[in-house]
C-alpha cells in the first residue's frame, strides 16, 4: 500500500470513528453529548473556571501557603455562568469568611482546654447560622452558610494548637480572597462586553415574560382555565424576578434604577394575571382593567430600555420567611455537628478533625437546599468520582511530576470535564462535589506530597462525612413533601383570612409575589406527592391568590374612604366575616352586598368588580 493510500485509509478510518462516536453507544440517549459535543458557552465556562482554579493553586503554592488546595475550592464555589451571580456570591463569601474567622477565634479563645463545651458551642453557632440562612434569599443566605463552615474549618484547624488560631484564620482568609480574585480576573478576560450583554439579557427576559403573560391572560379571559399552565407561567415570572439582581450587578453602576423598574414590571404582570383570573370567575373586571396593568408593565420595560436621568423611582421588595424550615435546618445542623464530634471522640480517629470539618462544610453547602436529602444523593455520587480521580492523581500522577506547573496541567483535564458537567442539568449535582473537593483530596503541597495512608485517611474522612450528612438529613427532622404541602395550605388559608383586617398593610403585589413564590417552591419539592393531590392543591392556591387580591381591593376601598354612602358598615361586616370564616362563609355576604350596590345603581367601580369576583369564584 502506498503512502497516499495509507493516508486516505487513515482519514477514512478517522472519519468513520468520529461518526461512530457521534451516533454510537456512547451517546445513546444523549447521555454524553454534554461532554463530546458541548456548546461554546459551556466550554467557555469550563475552561475559564479551570484556568482560574489552576492559577489560584499555582499562586498559593508560589506563596508557600500551608494548604493551597482551599484556593481552587473557592474558585469553584463562586464560579457561575452569570458574572452577576459570581459577583454576588463572591461578595457574600468574603463577608461570611470574615465573620466566620472572627467567630472561630472567639470560640477557641473561650474554650481552649474544654473540648466538650467547645464543640457544643460550635454546634449551636452553626445551627444558628444555618437556621437564619433560611430567612434570606439569594446569596445573602449563602453568606451565613459560609460563616458557619468557615468557623468550623478555622476552629478545628487550630484546636490542637489554640495559640495559632489567628494564623489559621488569616491563612484561610487569604486562600478565599485569592480564589475570588483569580475567578474575577479570568471572568473579565473571558466575558468582554459584559454590560451590553447583561442589558440585552434582562430586556429579552422581560419581553419574553410580557408575551407569555399576554398569551396566558387571553386564555383565561376566553374561559380556558389550566392550573398547570398558570403554575408554569408563575414559575417563569418568579425565575425572571430572581435573575434581575444578577443582571443589574453586571450593568452597574450606570443604571441604578433599572432593578426597581424591572421588579415593578414583574409586579404589574402578576397583577394582570390575577385580574384575568378574576374576570374568568365573575365576568367582571375586579378593579382596573388587566390591560392597564399590561401598559404599566410596558412603561417600566421602556424605562429599562431608555433610563431617565434623575429617576427616583423605588420599588421595595421583601424576602419571604420560612420559620419551620429555619428551625429544622438549625436543629439538624446542630445535631449533625455534635454527632460528628461524638464519632471522633469515641473512635479517636486520626482523621477525626478532617471528618468534623467536612461535615460542617457539606452542611453549609446543602443545608438550605429545598430537599437536602435529594441533593445529598447526587452530591455523594460526585464525591465518589472525586475520590477515584484524586486517587489516580495521588498514586500515579503526583509521583511522576517534578513541578507544580506539571501538576496543574494534568489537573486541567478533570477540572474541565467537571466544568462541563456543571453546565449539564443531569450531572450538575455530581459536579458540585467533584469540582470543589478534587484539589482538597489531592492535597498539593510545596513541602511534599500525600503518602498513600494520608490520602486514604483524607478520602475516607471526606466520603464518611458526606454519608454521615446524608444520614442526618434522612433521620433528623427529614423533609416530607406531604407535610410541606399541608403546611403551605394552612399558611395560605391563615394569611387569606388575615388580609381582611383593616389594620393590615399587605399590598396586592406582596400577597401575589409571596404566594407565587410559595406555590412554585411547593411544586418543585412535591415529586413524591400524588399528581391528583398536587393538582388539587395548586388549583386552590391559585384561587386563593386571586381571592386575596380581591379582598385587598375591598379593604383598600374602605381604608381610602371610597365606599358609597350607606354601605360602609355592611362592607366592614363582610371583612369581619371573611376574617372569621374565610371565603366559604363570606361569599353569601358578598353576594348580598353586591346585589345591594347594583340595586343602588353603583356600577363600574373597583369595589363592585372585586365583590363580583369573590361572589362568582366559588360554588353557587
Amino acid at each position: 500500500m502506498g503512502a497516499g493510500q495509507g493516508s486516505a485509509g487513515r482519514s477514512a478510518f478517522s472519519a468513520g470513528a468520529a461518526s461512530w462516536l457521534a451516533r454510537g453507544p456512547w451517546l445513546r440517549g444523549d447521555r454524553l453529548r454534554w461532554l463530546l459535543t458541548p456548546s461554546f458557552g459551556d466550554l467557555a465556562f469550563a475552561v475559564r473556571s479551570s484556568l482560574a482554579a489552576a492559577l489560584s493553586l499555582l499562586i498559593a503554592m508560589w506563596m508557600e501557603l500551608d494548604s493551597p488546595q482551599w484556593a481552587p475550592l473557592t474558585v469553584w464555589v463562586v464560579a457561575q455562568s452569570s458574572r452577576g451571580e459570581s459577583l454576588s456570591k463572591a461578595r457574600w463569601r468574603v463577608a461570611g469568611t470574615v465573620a466566620g474567622c472572627c467567630a472561630a477565634i472567639a470560640l477557641v479563645a473561650a474554650f481552649p482546654q474544654a473540648s466538650g463545651l467547645f464543640f457544643v458551642s460550635l454546634a449551636l453557632w452553626i445551627g444558628l447560622c444555618c437556621g437564619f440562612a433560611t430567612f434570606f434569599d439569594g446569596y445573602r443566605s449563602y453568606g451565613l452558610l459560609v460563616t458557619s463552615f468557615t468557623s468550623t474549618i478555622v476552629a478545628t484547624g487550630a484546636i490542637i494548637q489554640p495559640d495559632e488560631v489567628f494564623d489559621v484564620a488569616m491563612s484561610r482568609g487569604t486562600y478565599i480572597i485569592l480564589g475570588i480574585v483569580c475567578e474575577a480576573t479570568l471572568a473579565m478576560l473571558f466575558m468582554p462586553g459584559l454590560q451590553e450583554k447583561a442589558r440585552a439579557r434582562l430586556l429579552g427576559r422581560l419581553e419574553a415574560v410580557c408575551a407569555a403573560v399576554s398569551v396566558g391572560v387571553t386564555r383565561l379571559v376566553e374561559g380556558r382555565a389550566d392550573p398547570e399552565a398558570d403554575q408554569r407561567l408563575l414559575a417563569e415570572l418568579m425565575a425572571a424576578n430572581g435573575r434581575i439582581e444578577f443582571d443589574v450587578l453586571e450593568m452597574a453602576p450606570q443604571t441604578p434604577r433599572i432593578a426597581d423598574h424591572a421588579r415593578a414590571a414583574i409586579a404589574d404582570l402578576l397583577m394582570m394575571l390575577a385580574r384575568a383570573r378574576g374576570v374568568a370567575a365573575s365576568g367582571r373586571v375586579p378593579g382596573s382593567d388587566p390591560e392597564r396593568d399590561y401598559q404599566a408593565a410596558r412603561a417600566h420595560v421602556r424605562a429599562c430600555i431608555v433610563p431617565v436621568r434623575g429617576d427616583r423611582f423605588r420599588f421595595r421588595v421583601r424576602s419571604q420567611r420560612h420559620a419551620v424550615e429555619s428551625v429544622q435546618n438549625g436543629l439538624r445542623a446542630c445535631a449533625g455537628i455534635i454527632g460528628a464530634w461524638l464519632v471522633w471522640e469515641v473512635t479517636a480517629w486520626p482523621a477525626g478533625v478532617t471528618f468534623v470539618s467536612m461535615v460542617s462544610l457539606v452542611y453549609g453547602l446543602l443545608a438550605t437546599r429545598e430537599v437536602p436529602i435529594m441533593a445529598s444523593g447526587a452530591f455523594f455520587r460526585g464525591a465518589v468520582w472525586c475520590a477515584v480521580v484524586a486517587g489516580i492523581f495521588a498514586f500515579l500522577v503526583i509521583p511522576a511530576v517534578t513541578a507544580p506547573e506539571c501538576l496543574v496541567l494534568a489537573l486541567l483535564v478533570p477540572m474541565t470535564i467537571g466544568g462541563l458537567a456543571a453546565r449539564n442539568a443531569a450531572t450538575t449535582g455530581y459536579a458540585f462535589s467533584f469540582n470543589m473537593f478534587l484539589p482538597v483530596l489531592i492535597g498539593p503541597s510545596n513541602m511534599g506530597r500525600f503518602d498513600e495512608v494520608s490520602f486514604l485517611n483524607g478520602a475516607s474522612a471526606f466520603l464518611a462525612a458526606v454519608l454521615f450528612t446524608r444520614l442526618t438529613f434522612g433521620t433528623v427532622l427529614p423533609f416530607r413533601a406531604d407535610a410541606h404541602l399541608r403546611r403551605t395550605r394552612a399558611w395560605t388559608e391563615k394569611r387569606l383570612r388575615a388580609i381582611a383586617d383593616l389594620r393590615s398593610r399587605v399590598t396586592a403585589y406582596r400577597w401575589l409575589s409571596d404566594n407565587a413564590d410559595s406555590m412554585v417552591r411547593t411544586v418543585r419539592t412535591s415529586h413524591a406527592v400524588p399528581r391528583a393531590t398536587l393538582v388539587t392543591a395548586m388549583e386552590r392556591h391559585l384561587e386563593a391568590m386571586t381571592l386575596g387580591m380581591l379582598v385587598i381591593t375591598v379593604r383598600q376601598e374602605v381604608q381610602a374612604g371610597r365606599v358609597p354612602g350607606g354601605f360602609e358598615t355592611r362592607v366592614r361586616v363582610f371583612l369581619r366575616v371573611w376574617e372569621r370564616s374565610g371565603d366559604t362563609g363570606a361569599r353569601p355576604v358578598a353576594r348580598a352586598l353586591l346585589w345591594g350596590l347594583e340595586r343602588r345603581g353603583v356600577g363600574d367601580t373597583a369595589l363592585v368588580g372585586a365583590l363580583a369576583g369573590i361572589a362568582g369564584s366559588g360554588p353557587g
